[in-house]
């Protein structure tokens, strides 16, 4: 069956030539999260990809350090915020969608895979019957394929999962904001341990995203800076990929690769934030309802992860 979904995904990166699409990447050190704020120069509509919420798990207090630097630059260049994209429900920060949307409007988006996230993570956090798990915190859920429009520049949302069930890559103008499926070619790739999560099919997603233009700008999610380099990087393209990704370049087989994944992945201890993460993100942002003390609570189950 043909991918229809890659096959609009190629051509809109082919036709998109002095492409208007404009990228201010903002990077928090604590978390190692990227948040992109991309408009079009033409009309200044704008999007969000991946907002971080400052969050103090031993205090207990969320802050807005990270994302008013963000809020000061589209002020700053006069954009009308239309979307707050989420590539997945994050393990390792808090959204910070909700308060964007407070101060910005937009609406906030996600792939309709979450769901899927909902389900095992509302029985995770006992989320009680008042927890949808259809989707329905969230203003818009992308199906693979989805198309769309910040000002003048063309969005293709494709579904690439194996981190998480509900992944998704925006494909915006002539760039790919990918989300956690890759990190730069000397770190590799996204761990496929999480509830939900599958080696294989994360490979399968690699691949789908490789076989786009080798001059395709990619955008990452995160960078942990891996010995041997001095800064923080997160934008490759997909030619390089190809050629040096430690994890996913062309020579490596899907066994091999699965094979790797699986034997890191058993090493890898649980990111410090997934817990208050997960339980906040898979509402969209956010908090869990408060009690009848009028206070918001956030629930470590024991022994479950």
């Amino acid at each position: 069956m043909a991918d229809a979904a890659f096959e609009n995904a190629y051509a809109q990166i082919a036709a998109a030539k002095d492409s208007a699409l404009v990228v201010r990447a903002f990077f928090d050190a604590p978390t190692f999260t990227v948040t992109y704020v991309v408009h079009d120069a033409e009309t200044r509509r704008a999007a969000v990809i991946d907002s971080v919420l400052t969050f103090d798990p031993a205090a207990g207090r969320t802050g807005h350090e990270a994302i008013n630097p963000v809020i000061a630059h589209i002020e700053k260049q006069g954009l009308n915020v239309d979307w707050h994209l989420e590539t997945h429900a994050h393990a390792d920060h808090l959204s910070a969608a909700p308060y964007l949307q407070q101060k910005l409007g937009g609406k906030i988006a996600i792939g309709e895979h979450i769901c899927q996230v909902q389900q095992t993570f509302g029985s995770l956090f006992n989320a009680g019957a008042d927890f949808q798990r259809d989707g329905s915190d969230f203003d818009h859920l992308w199906a693979d394929g989805d198309q769309f429009m910040i000002g003048n520049l063309p969005v293709t949302v494709l579904h690439v999962p194996g981190h998480t069930p509900a992944c998704v890559a925006y494909v915006i103008g002539d760039a790919v904001f990918v989300g956690d499926t890759m990190f730069m070619p000397d770190y590799g790739t996204a761990r496929a341990d999480f509830p939900g999560g599958d080696a294989r099919i994360l490979f399968r997603s690699l691949r789908r995203l490789l076989a786009l233009p080798t001059e395709t700008r990619l955008f990452l999610c995160h960078d942990y800076l891996p010995e041997g380099r001095d800064h923080y990087m997160w934008e490759t393209t997909v030619g390089n990929q190809r050629r040096a990704n430690i994890h996913a370049h062309d020579s490596v087989s899907e066994d091999e690769f699965v094979a790797m994944r699986e034997a890191r992945d058993a090493t890898l201890a649980m990111p410090r934030l997934i817990l208050p993460s997960v339980q906040v993100n898979m509402r969209a942002g956010h908090m869990p309802p408060p009690e009848d003390n009028g206070v918001s609570y956030l629930k470590i189950p024991l022994n479950q992860l």
